[in-house]
């Protein structure tokens, strides 16, 4: 999750934004253009969502290739540890569980949980979080109509688009479990690391918040064979998807001086970090699969 500080989406300078419906008034296209200026699209989420997409966009004809720059690995300290396995078991005592990414939604639920029938909700950033709690929640019976997230048409997927649906939720003495990553350096008022604005809002609102680790990010370096390729990855036609300001200090260091390769950012503040980074161009789209291809058309056939 990497929301905006202020609720609204700011490109900045340098950054060219794609809204929602934008390049196409429909659904995202079949095919890729057949005057495509694309001649890579380099996908960096973490497996295994970097395979799902390169195929997604393979089979709509787009040159998609998988370079995950950030590794989902176990939390690292038993500390962590005991206190994931005492929230798999506590959470009903919850009156809301916030998801911040589907990563968090999986490995929360990767072993066995709490049936819990209580009237817990289940707060979600974005549609494919949503996605993930919705079918995680099915084995327990709990149904989709708990689960809370941004509408369709929000202008991004974030914490702040999410605060206006799950605001009236909330009192004193309300209580609030936040699902989270970690990683190295982590810092906060709980354990794992994010903005910590939603928590902020929700204590304001007089609610007790908690926080547990489902799992840690590591950074993936290019190294070896990923460091002869790069200099094939960073010319004209080659789009880099970034979904992670954190992932983009993976390439700190081994970014080349002059490089000609366009950001497609799914966050103004993910495309301002490729712009301090060295991306020639960026142009940002909500995180959504559809958004992105929609991006992808609108810059690969300009008007």
């Amino acid at each position: 999750m990497d929301p905006l500080h202020n609720g609204q989406p700011e490109a900045g300078p340098g950054v060219r934004m794609v809204l929602p419906g934008e390049a196409s008034t429909g659904s995202p296209p079949d095919t890729a253009p057949t005057s495509s200026r694309v001649q890579r699209v380099v996908i960096t989420r973490p497996e295994p969502d970097a395979t799902r997409w390169v195929q997604a966009l393979r089979e709509r004809g787009w040159p998609a290739e998988a370079w995950p720059l950030l590794r989902i690995a176990e939390p690292q300290s038993a500390a962590e540890r005991e206190r994931l396995a005492h929230w798999r078991e506590a959470w009903p005592t919850q009156d809301a569980l916030m998801f911040v990414s589907a990563a968090a939604v999986q490995c929360f639920f990767a072993e066995p949980v709490s049936p819990g029938p209580g009237q817990t909700r289940f707060w979600a950033p974005g549609p494919g979080t949503a996605r993930a709690l919705s079918q995680a929640l099915w084995s327990l019976g709990i149904g989709s109509e708990r689960i809370d997230a941004p509408p369709r048409d929000a202008a991004q997927f974030d914490s702040e688009h999410l605060w206006p649906v799950v605001a009236s939720q909330l009192a004193p003495g309300r209580r609030v479990l936040v699902v989270r990553g970690a990683s190295e350096g982590s810092e906060g008022s709980l354990p794992g690391q994010g903005r910590e604005w939603l928590i902020e809002r929700c204590r304001a609102a007089g609610a007790e918040v908690q926080a547990c680790v489902a799992y840690r990010r590591e950074r993936v370096v290019p190294a070896g064979a990923d460091l002869l390729r790069l200099p094939q990855c960073v010319g004209e036609g080659q789009v880099w998807v970034l979904s992670s300001s954190e992932a983009l200090q993976s390439l700190q260091g081994v970014w080349p001086a002059g490089a000609r390769a366009v950001a497609l950012a799914t966050h103004p503040r993910i495309a301002q970090a490729a712009l301090a980074l060295g991306f020639a161009e960026v142009i940002t789209a909500r995180p959504a699969l559809a958004d992105v291809v929609r991006a992808l058309e609108s810059w690969a056939s300009p008007s």
